[in-house]
């Protein structure tokens, strides 16, 4: 149990259902669905739903989703919605414009939005209550305004300059010459338009008709090479899951092109050290996760692509064997000065959400522009704010993440489930772009090693190896920093706070769900 004199909260506690979002209308609108008929699957559409309003910098129907769900806490179905390339997307063609690489708010960061046919499909195979009903919350704060909250306010200021160089990202966003402050009225009438035509009409009204027209028009105005076709033939995809044991637990990802493998090395690598034997926030824990992330993340930029257009070597990537190799390059005296190749042994913003219904269905559930605002490209007859995501790519032939005609970019975004005994007993994820592989680790260890109830353990502070630094939260005590710093880690203060993140736990035999909120975002856990 926390120190009930320091600042924290505890985990909540139910018995029929919860849910636990990043925002607290997204979670009250979840609760709301499941008191009125619906399972975890609507519950979790809406909430995604909800956030793609309130909370703009982090997701938006121009984005990309990521689910694993588990019907009766059984076995776990994986979808995923990432969106692709435009058709006419070749290496070729940004070879012959002289680009090397794509920039950031470069309509060609934009690849095809696949939310929005992830929820359909969610919603028409799994759900209850129908796409309609699930998008309801949403129109209402889109067009009668929603208060902007603290986090989220923060982050609008942080990107004001970003949102003023597209007009239409500038009208809506920073209507009055500066983001809203917390507590502000935000009102969105032109993505309640699109939303309600979508509760309407289902996806066809977002890829095909008269959304897609507006937003294909924009973003050939804009330079882009998006095409009606690329739109209509939009789909999502459920896809096989991939997993490992840790603790006697197994522990679900979702397969390449997301980097829920990388997470899974990086629990392969822990799995050969005593972390128990290590103090929770102690040098020697750190140090252990720090080099286990540079490893993971040295094997994302060789392999990690679409795995329906390159060769992603996944058995080999999450072999045992390969993992023990790899654990013995870590020493405990001093950092890695140098990596091996690749293969060899010798930041950004997301939502994400869990749902656990009153049949005990399990759904982990992301929703992600990638960076915060995404592109900060608008279209203002649809009010859809696009996602960056195409920025991943390479522009290089002989990558297996070059850009290619309707092929989907390596992905941050990570949703995770946890199972015992063949059932799941633990719907969760770690929001924060490229830390979320980390995230997954630090946060079920903290559990699964350490004993922390899940509130604690996504209170806990953070440390992540990354781009040849060791960023730190600043909760971690000095000692500890300079403990790292004396092992060699290039050690700064984190700019921002690493991630955030939600989980539920599901106890199977008294039926008890537990579930915690990350205090670096907005959002809570209820249940009832």
């Amino acid at each position: 149990m926390r120190d009930t004199q320091l600042p924290g909260r505890s985990p909540v506690h139910a018995t029929d259902a919860m849910a636990a979002t990043s925002h607290p209308a997204a979670t009250l609108a979840a609760i709301d669905m499941m008191r009125t008929g619906g399972n975890a699957v609507d519950a979790a559409i809406t909430a995604a739903a909800v956030l793609c309003v309130v909370e703009p910098h982090s997701t938006s129907i121009g984005g990309d989703c990521f689910a694993l769900y588990a019907p009766g806490g059984g076995d776990v179905i994986a979808i995923n919605g990432s969106g692709k390339a435009p058709s006419t997307a070749s290496v070729e063609w940004f070879q012959a414009q002289g680009l090397t690489s794509i920039d950031f708010q470069s309509p060609h960061a934009v690849v095809i939005p696949g939310c929005i046919a992830a929820w359909q499909k969610l919603s028409d195979d799994h759900g209850k209550k129908g796409l309609d009903a699930c998008l309801q919350p949403a129109i209402k704060f889109a067009e009668n305004g929603y208060p902007v909250h603290s986090v989220i306010a923060k982050a609008w200021e942080e990107n004001a300059d970003k949102l003023a160089t597209d007009e239409n990202s500038r009208q809506i966003f920073l209507s009055n010459g500066s983001a809203p402050k917390a507590g502000q009225i935000h009102h969105q009438p032109a993505l309640a338009n699109t939303l309600r035509a979508v509760a309407n009409q289902g996806e066809d009204a977002f890829y095909q008709g008269e959304v897609a027209e507006h937003i294909v028009a924009y973003l050939q105005g804009k330079g882009g090479l998006h095409t009606l076709d690329d739109f209509a033939s939009t789909e999502a995809d459920y896809v096989k899951p991939i997993s490992t044991d840790y603790r006697g637990h197994e522990i679900v990802e979702c397969p390449p092109n997301g980097q829920g493998i990388i997470a899974l090395e990086i629990f392969n690598i822990l799995n050969e050290f005593e972390m128990q034997r290590h103090h929770p926030l102690g040098v020697e824990r750190l140090h252990i996760e720090a080099e286990a992330t540079r490893l993971a993340f040295r094997d994302r930029a060789a392999f990690l692509a679409d795995p329906d257009l390159a060769e992603v070597p996944v058995e080999h990537l999450l072999s045992k064997d390969y993992a023990k190799n790899l654990c013995q390059l870590i020493t405990m005296d001093r950092a890695m000065a140098r990596l091996p190749a690749p293969g060899e042994t010798s930041h950004a913003d997301t939502v994400y959400l869990t749902v656990v219904d009153e049949d005990q269905n399990a759904i982990s559930f992301i929703n992600s522009i990638f960076h915060s605002f995404g592109s900060g490209l608008l279209d203002a007859q649809t009010g859809v704010l696009f996602n960056n995501r195409g920025a991943s790519f390479v522009i290089d032939p002989l990558h297996p993440n070059c850009i290619a005609p309707k092929k989907r970019p390596m992905h941050t975004i990570i949703p995770g489930m946890v199972k015992k005994n063949g059932r799941s007993v633990m719907p969760f994820g770690v929001m924060g772009g490229h830390y979320q592989p980390v995230g997954h680790a630090h946060f079920i260890t903290n559990i699964l090693d350490y004993g922390m109830d899940v509130q604690e353990a996504l209170d806990a502070p953070r440390a992540f190896a990354f781009a040849e630094q060791l960023q730190v939260e600043r909760g971690l005590k000095t000692k500890v920093v300079e403990g790292l710093h004396a092992l060699g880690h290039d050690v700064v203060e984190a700019g921002t706070a690493l991630g955030g993140g939600q989980a539920i736990q599901m106890n199977w035999e008294t039926g008890v769900l537990t579930g915690g909120s990350d205090p670096r975002k907005d959002g809570c856990a209820i249940g009832y």
